[in-house]
Protein backbone atom coordinates (compact mmCIF):
# COMPACT_ATOMS: atom_id res chain seq x y z
CA UNK A 1 0.00 0.00 0.00
CA UNK A 2 1.62 3.42 -1.14
CA UNK A 3 -0.56 4.78 0.11
CA UNK A 4 -3.81 3.12 0.50
CA UNK A 5 -5.92 5.77 1.08
CA UNK A 6 -6.07 9.49 0.89
CA UNK A 7 -8.15 12.02 3.79
CA UNK A 8 -8.65 8.69 5.34
CA UNK A 9 -11.51 7.18 3.57
CA UNK A 10 -11.01 7.70 -0.22
CA UNK A 11 -9.69 3.98 -1.75
CA UNK A 12 -7.29 4.94 -4.10
CA UNK A 13 -7.58 1.54 -5.61
CA UNK A 14 -11.41 1.55 -6.53
CA UNK A 15 -10.87 5.51 -7.50
CA UNK A 16 -8.58 4.40 -10.32
CA UNK A 17 -10.42 2.06 -11.28
CA UNK A 18 -13.59 4.60 -11.72
CA UNK A 19 -11.61 6.45 -13.23
CA UNK A 20 -10.57 3.98 -15.62
CA UNK A 21 -13.72 2.78 -16.69
CA UNK A 22 -15.03 6.55 -17.19
CA UNK A 23 -12.49 6.90 -19.03
CA UNK A 24 -12.74 3.75 -21.09
CA UNK A 25 -16.12 4.61 -22.15
CA UNK A 26 -15.47 8.54 -22.81
CA UNK A 27 -13.03 6.96 -25.33
CA UNK A 28 -15.75 4.90 -26.62
CA UNK A 29 -18.07 7.66 -27.36
CA UNK A 30 -15.69 10.11 -29.01
CA UNK A 31 -13.76 7.54 -31.29
CA UNK A 32 -16.50 6.18 -32.56
CA UNK A 33 -18.25 9.63 -32.94
CA UNK A 34 -15.73 10.38 -35.21
CA UNK A 35 -15.83 7.16 -37.25
CA UNK A 36 -19.76 7.89 -37.77
CA UNK A 37 -20.81 4.59 -35.77
CA UNK A 38 -24.56 4.66 -35.70
CA UNK A 39 -26.07 6.30 -32.58
CA UNK A 40 -28.09 3.33 -31.46
CA UNK A 41 -25.51 0.71 -32.06
CA UNK A 42 -23.03 2.88 -30.25
CA UNK A 43 -25.75 2.80 -27.17
CA UNK A 44 -25.74 -0.79 -27.56
CA UNK A 45 -22.25 -1.28 -27.23
CA UNK A 46 -22.11 1.04 -24.45
CA UNK A 47 -24.85 -0.95 -22.41
CA UNK A 48 -23.15 -4.43 -24.04
CA UNK A 49 -19.47 -3.00 -22.20
CA UNK A 50 -21.47 -2.67 -18.92
CA UNK A 51 -22.90 -6.20 -18.69
CA UNK A 52 -19.60 -7.35 -19.80
CA UNK A 53 -17.74 -4.95 -17.52
CA UNK A 54 -19.58 -6.65 -14.50
CA UNK A 55 -19.31 -10.60 -15.70
CA UNK A 56 -15.29 -9.71 -16.18
CA UNK A 57 -14.71 -9.06 -12.87
CA UNK A 58 -16.59 -12.04 -11.74
CA UNK A 59 -14.47 -14.06 -14.12
CA UNK A 60 -11.52 -12.13 -12.87
CA UNK A 61 -12.52 -13.71 -9.35
CA UNK A 62 -13.36 -17.11 -10.59
CA UNK A 63 -10.50 -17.42 -12.84
CA UNK A 64 -8.23 -16.62 -9.61
CA UNK A 65 -9.99 -19.14 -7.85
CA UNK A 66 -9.21 -21.44 -10.73
CA UNK A 67 -5.50 -20.94 -10.48
CA UNK A 68 -5.21 -21.44 -6.40
CA UNK A 69 -7.54 -24.54 -6.32
CA UNK A 70 -4.92 -26.11 -9.27
CA UNK A 71 -1.62 -25.17 -7.06
CA UNK A 72 -3.41 -26.30 -3.65
CA UNK A 73 -6.32 -28.61 -3.65
CA UNK A 74 -5.85 -29.17 -0.21
CA UNK A 75 -7.42 -25.77 0.54
CA UNK A 76 -10.89 -26.62 -1.15
CA UNK A 77 -12.24 -24.48 -4.17
CA UNK A 78 -13.21 -20.96 -3.08
CA UNK A 79 -13.62 -17.25 -3.51
CA UNK A 80 -10.66 -15.20 -2.17
CA UNK A 81 -11.62 -11.96 -3.43
CA UNK A 82 -8.35 -12.05 -5.77
CA UNK A 83 -8.76 -10.16 -9.46
CA UNK A 84 -6.82 -11.59 -12.21
CA UNK A 85 -6.67 -9.15 -15.64
CA UNK A 86 -6.63 -11.84 -18.16
CA UNK A 87 -9.64 -14.17 -16.80
CA UNK A 88 -11.69 -10.90 -16.53
CA UNK A 89 -10.77 -10.01 -20.07
CA UNK A 90 -11.45 -13.31 -20.98
CA UNK A 91 -14.98 -13.63 -19.46
CA UNK A 92 -15.69 -10.43 -20.22
CA UNK A 93 -14.82 -10.66 -23.77
CA UNK A 94 -16.99 -13.97 -23.98
CA UNK A 95 -20.04 -12.01 -22.56
CA UNK A 96 -19.68 -9.06 -24.94
CA UNK A 97 -19.43 -11.37 -28.08
CA UNK A 98 -22.58 -13.26 -27.09
CA UNK A 99 -24.70 -10.15 -26.46
CA UNK A 100 -23.27 -8.94 -29.67
CA UNK A 101 -24.32 -11.94 -31.66
CA UNK A 102 -28.01 -11.95 -30.17
CA UNK A 103 -29.12 -8.30 -31.10
CA UNK A 104 -26.90 -7.72 -34.07
CA UNK A 105 -28.99 -7.76 -36.58
CA UNK A 106 -30.64 -4.44 -35.04
CA UNK A 107 -28.65 -2.68 -35.99
CA UNK A 108 -27.32 -0.70 -39.15
CA UNK A 109 -23.15 -0.83 -37.53
CA UNK A 110 -21.12 -4.00 -36.92
CA UNK A 111 -18.40 -5.17 -34.53
CA UNK A 112 -15.76 -4.42 -37.38
CA UNK A 113 -16.98 -0.63 -36.97
CA UNK A 114 -15.83 -0.48 -33.70
CA UNK A 115 -12.89 -3.34 -33.31
CA UNK A 116 -10.25 -1.12 -33.61
CA UNK A 117 -12.09 1.72 -30.67
CA UNK A 118 -12.43 -1.41 -28.61
CA UNK A 119 -8.77 -2.04 -27.82
CA UNK A 120 -8.02 2.18 -26.74
CA UNK A 121 -10.77 1.62 -24.24
CA UNK A 122 -9.40 -2.13 -22.55
CA UNK A 123 -6.12 -0.41 -22.40
CA UNK A 124 -6.71 3.00 -21.13
CA UNK A 125 -9.04 1.69 -18.26
CA UNK A 126 -6.16 -1.20 -17.87
CA UNK A 127 -3.37 1.57 -17.44
CA UNK A 128 -5.41 3.16 -14.61
CA UNK A 129 -6.16 -0.19 -12.97
CA UNK A 130 -2.88 -0.37 -12.85
CA UNK A 131 -2.20 2.71 -11.28
CA UNK A 132 -4.81 1.39 -8.42
CA UNK A 133 -2.27 -1.94 -8.18
CA UNK A 134 0.47 0.47 -7.31
CA UNK A 135 -1.77 2.27 -5.03
CA UNK A 136 -2.74 -1.07 -3.12
CA UNK A 137 0.72 -2.74 -3.17
CA UNK A 138 -0.53 -5.46 -5.23
CA UNK A 139 0.86 -7.26 -8.20
CA UNK A 140 4.36 -6.12 -7.24
CA UNK A 141 7.69 -7.47 -8.76
CA UNK A 142 10.84 -9.04 -7.48
CA UNK A 143 13.06 -8.19 -4.86
CA UNK A 144 15.34 -5.89 -6.23
CA UNK A 145 18.44 -2.95 -4.92
CA UNK A 146 18.24 -1.37 -8.08
CA UNK A 147 17.26 2.15 -8.42
CA UNK A 148 13.76 1.37 -9.60
CA UNK A 149 13.13 -0.47 -6.43
CA UNK A 150 10.41 0.45 -3.76
CA UNK A 151 9.54 -0.84 -0.47
CA UNK A 152 5.82 -1.01 0.03
CA UNK A 153 4.31 -0.75 3.51
CA UNK A 154 4.84 -4.21 5.04
CA UNK A 155 7.77 -5.07 3.36
CA UNK A 156 11.08 -4.94 4.38
CA UNK A 157 12.82 -4.69 1.41
CA UNK A 158 12.37 -2.93 -2.05
CA UNK A 159 10.62 -4.71 -5.06
CA UNK A 160 10.01 -3.58 -8.72
CA UNK A 161 7.33 -1.62 -8.75
CA UNK A 162 5.68 -3.84 -11.93
CA UNK A 163 2.51 -2.15 -11.68
CA UNK A 164 4.20 1.36 -12.85
CA UNK A 165 6.04 -0.23 -15.63
CA UNK A 166 2.89 -2.26 -16.67
CA UNK A 167 0.59 0.93 -16.59
CA UNK A 168 3.60 3.14 -18.57
CA UNK A 169 3.58 0.47 -21.26
CA UNK A 170 -0.43 0.31 -21.37
CA UNK A 171 -0.50 4.03 -21.56
CA UNK A 172 1.89 4.32 -24.65
CA UNK A 173 0.26 1.35 -26.09
CA UNK A 174 -3.48 3.25 -25.97
CA UNK A 175 -1.56 7.03 -27.72
CA UNK A 176 0.31 4.33 -30.05
CA UNK A 177 -3.19 2.73 -31.12
CA UNK A 178 -5.18 5.81 -30.55
CA UNK A 179 -3.30 7.75 -32.95
CA UNK A 180 -3.39 5.03 -35.44
CA UNK A 181 -7.03 4.91 -35.41
CA UNK A 182 -7.79 8.41 -35.47
CA UNK A 183 -5.08 9.72 -37.93
CA UNK A 184 -4.65 6.72 -39.96
CA UNK A 185 -8.44 4.71 -39.41
CA UNK A 186 -6.52 1.75 -38.96
CA UNK A 187 -8.44 -1.66 -38.69
CA UNK A 188 -6.21 -3.44 -36.95
CA UNK A 189 -5.84 -2.12 -33.31
CA UNK A 190 -7.45 -5.63 -31.81
CA UNK A 191 -4.20 -7.47 -33.00
CA UNK A 192 -1.95 -5.04 -32.11
CA UNK A 193 -3.54 -4.96 -28.66
CA UNK A 194 -3.38 -9.16 -28.15
CA UNK A 195 -0.06 -9.36 -29.47
CA UNK A 196 1.93 -5.64 -28.02
CA UNK A 197 0.59 -6.77 -24.94
CA UNK A 198 0.45 -10.48 -24.78
CA UNK A 199 4.43 -10.38 -25.36
CA UNK A 200 4.54 -7.74 -23.20
CA UNK A 201 2.83 -9.56 -20.16
CA UNK A 202 4.49 -12.66 -21.30
CA UNK A 203 7.92 -10.83 -20.41
CA UNK A 204 7.10 -8.78 -17.14
CA UNK A 205 6.05 -12.15 -15.13
CA UNK A 206 9.81 -13.11 -15.19
CA UNK A 207 9.93 -10.02 -12.73
CA UNK A 208 6.63 -10.05 -10.62
CA UNK A 209 6.73 -11.71 -7.55
CA UNK A 210 2.79 -11.98 -6.10
CA UNK A 211 1.84 -15.59 -6.15
CA UNK A 212 -1.32 -16.06 -8.85
CA UNK A 213 -1.31 -19.94 -8.37
CA UNK A 214 -0.21 -22.65 -10.84
CA UNK A 215 -2.00 -23.50 -14.32
CA UNK A 216 0.96 -24.87 -16.70
CA UNK A 217 4.00 -26.35 -15.38
CA UNK A 218 6.95 -23.56 -16.28
CA UNK A 219 4.83 -21.00 -16.69
CA UNK A 220 2.86 -18.50 -14.19
CA UNK A 221 -1.35 -18.46 -15.40
CA UNK A 222 -0.36 -14.85 -17.08
CA UNK A 223 2.23 -15.71 -19.62
CA UNK A 224 0.49 -18.86 -20.86
CA UNK A 225 -2.68 -16.49 -22.01
CA UNK A 226 -0.09 -14.15 -22.70
CA UNK A 227 1.13 -16.88 -25.48
CA UNK A 228 -2.63 -17.05 -26.21
CA UNK A 229 -3.19 -13.88 -27.39
CA UNK A 230 -0.35 -13.15 -29.28
CA UNK A 231 -1.25 -16.48 -31.54
CA UNK A 232 -4.90 -15.06 -31.57
CA UNK A 233 -3.58 -11.21 -32.74
CA UNK A 234 -1.61 -13.41 -35.11
CA UNK A 235 -4.49 -15.29 -36.26
CA UNK A 236 -7.12 -12.29 -36.46
CA UNK A 237 -4.39 -10.31 -38.80
CA UNK A 238 -5.20 -13.22 -41.42
CA UNK A 239 -8.88 -13.41 -40.91
CA UNK A 240 -9.96 -9.66 -40.57
CA UNK A 241 -8.80 -8.44 -43.68
CA UNK A 242 -11.63 -9.97 -45.94
CA UNK A 243 -13.92 -8.89 -43.25
CA UNK A 244 -12.87 -4.94 -43.34
CA UNK A 245 -12.31 -5.48 -47.39
CA UNK A 246 -16.31 -6.67 -47.56
CA UNK A 247 -17.03 -3.97 -44.59
CA UNK A 248 -15.61 -1.01 -46.75
CA UNK A 249 -16.85 -2.07 -50.17
CA UNK A 250 -20.38 -2.55 -48.28
CA UNK A 251 -20.24 1.14 -46.59
CA UNK A 252 -19.15 2.51 -49.89
CA UNK A 253 -22.91 1.40 -51.33
CA UNK A 254 -24.86 1.34 -48.51
CA UNK A 255 -23.44 4.55 -46.25
CA UNK A 256 -25.12 4.62 -42.53
CA UNK A 257 -28.11 6.30 -42.32
CA UNK A 258 -29.27 7.74 -38.91
CA UNK A 259 -32.07 6.45 -37.87
CA UNK A 260 -33.99 9.57 -35.63
CA UNK A 261 -34.57 8.85 -32.59
CA UNK A 262 -38.45 8.59 -30.97
CA UNK A 263 -39.39 10.47 -28.14
CA UNK A 264 -40.42 8.69 -24.89
CA UNK A 265 -44.35 9.92 -26.34
CA UNK A 266 -44.02 7.85 -29.77
CA UNK A 267 -42.39 5.07 -27.89
CA UNK A 268 -45.12 4.57 -25.23
CA UNK A 269 -47.68 5.40 -27.77
CA UNK A 270 -45.95 2.66 -30.02
CA UNK A 271 -45.91 -0.18 -27.19
CA UNK A 272 -49.56 1.07 -26.22
CA UNK A 273 -50.80 0.01 -29.86
CA UNK A 274 -48.46 -2.95 -30.09
CA UNK A 275 -50.47 -4.44 -26.90
CA UNK A 276 -54.00 -3.04 -28.14
CA UNK A 277 -53.10 -5.46 -31.32
CA UNK A 278 -51.98 -8.35 -29.02
CA UNK A 279 -55.14 -7.82 -26.94
CA UNK A 280 -57.47 -7.87 -30.22
CA UNK A 281 -55.48 -11.07 -31.57
CA UNK A 282 -56.03 -13.23 -28.29
CA UNK A 283 -59.82 -12.40 -28.47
Amino acid sequence: MYPYKILGFINLYGLMIGIGIAVCFVVLWTFSKRNHVESRFNDFVTLNAIVSIVVGFLSASLFQSIYDYIEDPSQGFQFNGGLTFIGGLIGGAVCFLIIYFIFRKKYQSRLIDVISILPCSILVAHAFGRVGCFFAGCCYGKPTDSIFGIQFVGMTQKVYPTQLFEAIFLFVLFGICAFLFLKKKFAYNMPVYLIGYGIFRFLIEYIRDDDRGGFVPGMSPSQFWGLVMVVLGIVLIFTMRPIVARRKAYLAEHPIVETPEKSLKESYAEWKAKRAEKKDKQK
